[in-house]
């Protein structure tokens, strides 16, 4: 009898990972209410970090404060790698979000993950993917990224768009999300994305490109004679030059790209995180321009040194047709 209940306590009761995700979905919805109301509010608070391209705002700023206070707090041992550099301050405590989504709690854990101790994990942040972007207007291009990586691999990842739907809204009043995203025109701003590597990704509905259709997404603000000369090489029908990792990842899986194509560094651990969980757990493949799976360990470098290159399908038409001269350059 003891071993039934046993058994039974543990299939009910979440594991570290699953209550981390579903902590890091309702937080990561908090951090795009945060974006949009700084945006609502007028002043961006913008600063250049090192370049012109490279910039912070208020919004940067507060999500970073809420995303890592808020997992800190239910969750002490992790490690928590955030974008910002931020002196450390008492946090209001209207930034913290406590609550957990409960349909991510209902969800198995994979049998690999299920005896992960929370001081095994690494949680990798980005406030405010496309920053440039958020200055500029292009509010489509943002997202929230929120990536867990487990012995060096990307395992599990939330992605917040705070202006999913803002097309569709944006000749009328918008609102604030109570639940999920609905389509049409009257929807809904904002759609939270998750994935766990061996359980799938959810949030969204999965297309692909047309057979036969070679459409590069590429950066829209970071270009460079070598990104130009590794999309030449792969003879795109088109591309595609917008900002944000976590945007771009979105585009492969919803069939508006076939490749996400970044032959230089410049990218970021906490700009891939997230996003190469959500493309992994439905088939796809993130690797540097070499081939080579990224580290996410809490030792790593933080740039990705040598590139991204992304597929949901195909990965080996374009990694075949990445030329030597663009490899020869970038050192991973």
């Amino acid at each position: 009898m003891l071993s039934a209940e046993v058994g039974h306590i543990m299939a009910s009761s979440p594991t570290v990972l699953m209550r981390l995700v579903a902590s890091a979905y309702s937080i990561a919805q908090k951090a795009g209410m945060i974006v949009r109301h700084v945006i609502a509010e007028g002043d961006l608070g913008i600063v250049e970090k090192t370049c012109a391209t490279d910039l912070q705002t208020k919004a940067d700023r507060l999500v970073q404060m809420s995303i890592c206070s808020s997992l800190a707090r239910k969750f002490p041992k992790l490690t928590i790698i955030g974008e910002e550099d931020l002196p450390s301050e008492e946090v209001d405590q209207e930034l913290i979000e406590d609550g957990q989504w409960e349909e991510i709690l209902k969800q198995p854990c994979p049998s690999q993950y299920c005896a992960i101790k929370e001081e095994d994990l690494v949680v990798w942040v980005d406030p405010l993917d496309g920053t440039k972007e958020y200055t500029e207007g292009l509010l489509d291009n943002v997202t929230v990224l929120i990536g867990i990586a487990y012995e060096g691999k990307a395992i599990a990842g939330v992605i917040n768009q705070p202006y999913y739907n803002y097309q569709n809204n944006e000749k009328q009043k918008l609102r604030e999300p109570r639940n999920e995203a609905k389509a049409g025109p009257d929807a809904v701003l904002g759609r939270t994305i998750w994935g766990v590597l061996g359980l799938g990704a959810f949030g969204f509905q999965l297309k692909e490109v047309p057979a036969g259709k070679h459409i590069i997404t590429t950066t829209r603000s970071h270009n460079s004679k070598l990104v130009t000369d590794c999309i030449t090489a792969m003879n795109p029908d088109d591309v595609l030059r917008v900002g944000g990792a976590g945007n771009k990842i979105i585009q492969l899986i919803e069939g508006k790209a076939s490749a996400y194509v970044f032959a230089s560094p410049g990218c970021k651990k906490w700009d891939t995180c997230a996003p190469e969980v959500i493309l992994h757990a439905v088939g796809g493949k993130l690797t540097d321009i070499h081939g080579n799976a990224l580290q996410y360990n809490k030792e790593v470098k933080h740039m990705n040194s040598a590139g991204v290159l992304a597929t949901l399908r195909n990965y080996d038409y374009y990694a075949s047709r990445v030329p030597e001269s663009v490899k020869n350059a970038l050192v991973p």
